[in-house]
């Protein structure tokens, strides 16, 4: 089994944030599969979901995270939406660790209702757009979760600590 820690959890709640500075403080390399997926296709995220839909996009997702799942010593940060494929379940579950990064429904609204470069958000009344994606991934997060972790409250630096402490009781 791999030696690495994948972050699920909604669009918002600090995947990439977080990831990037855990990995910094474990030694272990980052990968975000939405940035990889933007680098091979040389266009962003909103350009595939106009171009390809969700489903393109999905598809590229689980091709990425097929590929990653099983190097050593990473750190991955996920699209928000990875989990709602069976088959992204089965690869996630090969994994060392899942933490689901958690946050209110407010605080996604917060820092995420405003941003262009979310696709699923680009809708009439996104905060509803918010809410339902939540109610609809949450079970699901949390199926595939070994380790909870609320980002609402506390910086970046002390959810981080949190985490490593997670992964040093494993």
């Amino acid at each position: 089994m791999a030696n690495n820690i994948v972050l699920v959890g909604p669009m918002g709640a600090g995947k990439s944030t977080i990831g990037r500075q855990l990995s910094s403080k474990l030694n272990y390399e980052f990968l975000d599969t939405d940035h990889i997926i933007e680098s091979r296709s040389g266009a962003d995220i909103p350009w595939i979901f106009d171009v390809e839909g969700e489903q393109g996009f999905r598809d590229r997702e689980t091709s990425v995270l097929a590929e990653i799942i099983d190097r050593d010593a990473v750190v991955i940060a996920t699209g928000g939406g990875i989990v709602m494929r069976p088959e992204n379940r089965k690869l996630l579950a090969q994994s060392a660790k899942v933490i689901y990064l958690m946050a209110s429904i407010d605080q996604l609204i917060k820092r995420t209702f405003k941003d262009k470069k979310r696709p699923l958000l680009q809708v009439e009344n996104p905060q509803q757009k918010i809410r339902e994606l939540f109610e609809h991934r949450d079970p699901i997060y949390r199926e595939v979760a070994d380790e909870i972790v609320m980002t609402d409250d506390g910086g970046t630096r002390s959810i981080v600590q949190k985490i490593s402490e997670i992964i040093s009781r494993s």
